[in-house]
């Protein structure tokens, strides 16, 4: 079915295909670790004052590379939420961790920190931090946990570019951290991710990792003579053409995130009730939403939704059960709009139900709600025109 107002529409800054070019014609090098990857790792160490980034072909490569660095070993034990993406808890299991599930905080899908401490044990190695919806989790109670239990602590901060937790940026807190640019973030490139290493003493090998296990990096640079195999490693680089993709991306985050703070608020505004006027489009989109819920469970005020800022990644309602919730799903189809939920709970699925039975068994009562009963609303910087096209609203 094609929607008037689809869940994503990737966004183009103007630039793009320009540097693109530019890197195809006149760098000599696309296959990564050249002229824009420069740029990019450059403008993250300087804006966020991450310590030594390396982009790669995808967050999910990132975690991979995460768990080569900390040399994650057959039966040794990571804390992961349940409320994730699969590729939280794949990169540690692909080295032959036991994933251990935690559950969600009640109120929001961000994990529950009260819960990790009685689940470490002798054989723990590190815990994944996830910012879901780019807000921020409890990482510094997690990383006083972590200092504590001599633990490595790494922030999945996928959804979370340009989110902080006071002043500090999410991603500067762990030892290692990775972040998402496929299509449907705040900024993109189709499809790419970034590893962040904070810890200087793990710099040079992700260097090495990072170049399929060589040391082709310090051979580029002219350090050495000759690169040869020197560790683990496979090919996390980012190609150039992606990541000049991803340059004129970054000329406009200030922008990109002002447009999804508008719509995110207006958004906020409507579900809580409040009578400013917001842009027009926006509000025509959000009074065809408020005819939609209210079809379908009568009392808007029955139904709660994101309270917490974070940096405008996604806006979402939580129903009080899963057919309220699709019965929703369906009122917004027909009306030409795709909403989606999100993420089903990592311990109830197949491989864990296979893997590790004993995790399968597990009651995550919040994750499981979550799962359930959370659904994601659009939210991208041309909405408003995909509104006009559908309604015939003039800008």
């Amino acid at each position: 079915m094609d929607y008037a107002i689809p869940f994503n529409k990737p966004f183009l800054a103007g630039n793009e295909f320009a540097y693109i070019q530019d890197a195809a014609e006149n760098l000599g090098k696309l296959s990564g670790n050249g002229y824009y990857t420069n740029k990019c790792q450059n403008f993250f160490e300087e804006r966020y004052g991450f310590l030594r980034c390396f982009l790669t072909t995808s967050c999910t490569d990132a975690l991979e590379m995460a768990a080569i660095l900390l040399d994650i070993q057959e039966g040794e034990e990571v804390i992961v939420p349940s409320f994730t993406f699969v590729s939280t808890a794949n990169a540690f299991a692909l080295r032959g961790a036991k994933i251990i599930f935690v559950d969600s905080q009640e109120g929001f899908p961000n994990l529950e920190v009260s819960k990790i401490e009685s689940m470490i044990t002798q054989k723990t190695k590190a815990i994944v931090a996830v910012h879901y919806a780019g807000v921020a989790c409890p990482i510094l109670e997690m990383k006083a946990l972590a200092e504590k239990h001599d633990l490595y602590l790494i922030e999945d901060a996928a959804q979370a570019i340009n989110s902080f937790l006071e002043d500090q940026p999410l991603g500067s807190i762990g030892h290692l951290s990775t972040f998402s640019f496929h299509e449907t973030k705040n900024i993109h490139c189709g499809e790419g991710g970034m590893l962040v290493v904070n810890d200087p003493r793990f710099i040079q090998r992700a260097e090495f990792i990072w170049e399929k296990g060589t040391n082709r990096s310090a051979f580029f640079r002219g350090e050495i003579d000759k690169y040869s195999w020197v560790d683990l490693g496979s090919s996390f680089l980012l190609s150039e053409i992606n990541v000049a993709f991803l340059w004129a991306q970054l000329e406009k985050l200030d922008e990109i995130q002002a447009r999804r703070k508008q719509i995110w608020e207006d958004y906020q505004n409507w579900f809580s009730g409040e009578k400013r006027d917001p842009v027009l489009l926006p509000k025509v989109y959000l009074e065809l939403l408020e005819t939609s819920l209210k079809e379908v469970v009568g009392d808007v005020s029955k139904v709660s939704f994101q309270k917490d800022e974070g940096n405008f990644h996604l806006f979402y309602l939580l129903f009080e059960n899963a057919d309220q919730r699709q019965t929703y799903i369906e009122q917004l189809r027909r009306k030409g709009i795709l909403a989606v939920f999100h993420y089903q709970s990592l311990h109830k699925s197949a491989f864990i139900a296979q893997a590790q039975p004993e995790s399968f068994q597990q009651s995550l009562p919040n994750a499981e709600k979550f799962s359930d009963c959370l659904l994601r609303l659009p939210l991208f910087y041309d909405l408003p025109k995909e509104i006009s096209k559908e309604f015939g609203i003039k800008n």
